[in-house]
């Protein structure tokens, strides 16, 4: 898609309080680790190719990690910035989430809250990227051993001296959503989101809309599970993350990829592709919802960028939610233990 087929493309504000937004942010983590070795020159041209697609005033919104590569997902999207267009890098967000700690090995060991470590993981994460501020901060997930009124105090503090804009949280449920709004304004909220992964509908969206809070939906293709681009036979290179994922395991891998069948006809009809219909379904469920795509190459990027040319008629949704019933999918999102981390699975 070039600039010119999406400059009538309306922006997105998350929240009340926060920017708005082209309506598809691009999720950068898997440029950088978790789906086994990425394409470095590739990985820089497709961020440059998403920026190129953002019409002139509305803001590209890139999404990553500190811990995402140990920095390194930081240092590339610091040096695509670097090497885009001016009036490109100048209108680009970044939302960066912190507080995981690692092992030299790569593994995960929790979560680090406290208004010290907030301003640590700050420094750095400025350091890496090359600038001032930082537009939307958020702890990737809660400290159980610090109260979130702490964390986003910090972040508080840190929106004052003008190092961030935007306060946002991640993966929190609907009571630590009220506890966190009570002490700042909270831009958005990135929460997992797809046709397979619902479980914001029952009480956290109906909060954070209540609040005011956007949500940048991250795994709306559910990490190629629902892209149309997945197969049984497909081997997955070491590192990557799905290989621990239940629901890429056994039995469970053969119940999703029906449903994946089930879509792909109501794609067909609609003459689009399964992941431009998937990402469609989450663009229409409301205007502050902006989805994530986690595009690493330019011709999925096309792709997913498609998707905001589909409409979805109100028989079209009926006929992606038959072929894909809330509830349906088979298997958890993630491991066991990291679903312990998940406030808002508590």
């Amino acid at each position: 898609m070039t600039t010119n087929e999406t400059a009538t493309a309306p922006a997105r504000r998350l929240g009340t309080s926060g920017p708005s937004v082209f309506p598809l942010g691009l999720g950068c983590m898997g440029m950088s680790a978790l789906y086994g070795d990425a394409d470095r020159a590739e990985s820089l041209a497709t961020l440059h190719a998403y920026l190129e697609a953002v019409p002139a005033g509305v803001s590209p919104l890139l999404d990553t990690g500190d811990f995402y590569g140990m920095g390194h997902n930081e240092l590339l999207i610091a040096e695509a910035l670097r090497t885009a267009p001016t009036a490109a890098r100048e209108r680009a967000l970044t939302s960066v989430k912190f507080g995981a700690l690692r092992t030299v090995e790569g593994g995960f060991t929790g979560y680090d809250g406290r208004p010290a470590a907030v301003r640590n993981f700050l420094a750095y994460s400025l350091q890496r990227l090359g600038r001032d501020h930082i537009d939307i901060y958020r702890i990737a997930r809660v400290d159980p051993d610090v109260p979130i009124e702490e964390t986003v105090g910090a972040i508080a503090e840190a929106v004052q001296a003008g190092h961030v804009r935007h306060i946002g949280l991640s993966e929190v449920g609907a009571d630590t959503l009220r506890r966190a709004a009570a002490v700042a304004p909270i831009a958005d909220l990135q929460i997992e989101y797809s046709l397979i992964s619902r479980g914001i509908e029952e009480e956290i969206l109906p909060t954070a809309r209540e609040l005011g809070i956007g949500v940048t939906a991250y795994g709306v293709l559910s990490r190629g599970l629902i892209s149309g681009h997945f197969s049984r036979e497909r081997e997955l290179a070491p590192g990557d993350f799905r290989g621990m994922s239940p629901r890429f395991q056994g039995d469970n891998l053969d119940r999703n990829l029906d449903l994946v069948e089930a879509l792909r006809k109501v794609a067909d009809e609609k003459g689009v592709s399964v992941a431009q219909i998937a990402i469609a379904w989450v663009l229409s469920r409301g205007e502050d919802i902006v989805p994530l795509v986690g595009a690493r190459r330019r011709d999925r990027l096309a792709e997913a960028l498609g998707a905001m040319r589909v409409e979805l008629s109100p028989a079209d949704l009926t006929a992606i939610e038959e072929a894909v019933p809330a509830g349906a999918a088979a298997g958890d999102r993630y491991p066991q233990a990291q679903m312990a981390h998940l406030d808002s699975e508590h």
